[in-house]
């Protein structure tokens, strides 16, 4: 029986992972918003500083299965610090791809997002989902994470393109 491994991403693993970005945007109905190259990915997150981090969820097989192993999912995080908590974690993106999903290899990502985050001294997970992801809201609220719309009010806002050049007078 095949057996689901959860470790970091490798440089060879950008093109399973730009292709699970596309799919993601897809799913989320985003798919023209998606601007990065696996190219970018690659300098992003693999050079010698990287503005990135990457798990990938990897399906090994059963010894003398016929097929070798496959990435099925991911989550990409990078650190964010908050003047009140100090060093916080952020998970950008969560994927598993749909024939895999409901075998709790999700979970397993953000449990390993977890340890990565009490391992480098951080006092926060934080995450953002779509309001209508019905489905991911209600793990993460499974998993303990607090909704901080309900709880605590907050907004997310964002600048970019035009907005963002005008804001810096350009």
């Amino acid at each position: 029986m095949a057996s689901t491994r959860i470790r970091e991403a490798r440089e060879s693993d950008c093109g399973d992972i730009m292709r699970m970005i596309r799919e993601l945007a897809e799913f989320e109905k985003l798919s023209h918003q998606v601007k990065i190259s696996e190219e970018a990915l690659r300098a992003d997150g693999f050079g010698e500083n990287p503005s990135f981090h990457c798990l990938v969820a990897e399906i090994i097989p059963a010894p003398g299965e016929p097929q070798g192993s496959l990435v099925v999912g991911y989550g990409l995080y990078y650190f964010i610090y908050s003047t009140w908590t100090g060093r916080n974690i952020y998970l950008e993106d969560i994927y598993v791809m749909p024939q895999y999903r409901g075998q709790g290899i999700g979970t397993k990502i953000i449990k390993k997002v977890a340890e990565v985050a009490l391992h480098k001294g951080c006092s926060q997970f934080r995450l953002a989902v779509l309001d209508w992801n019905k489905k991911a809201v209600n793990l993460y609220k499974f998993l303990g994470a607090q909704d901080l719309t309900e709880s605590e009010g907050w907004l997310s806002f964002r600048f970019e393109g035009e907005a963002m050049r005008e804001l810096a007078g350009c």
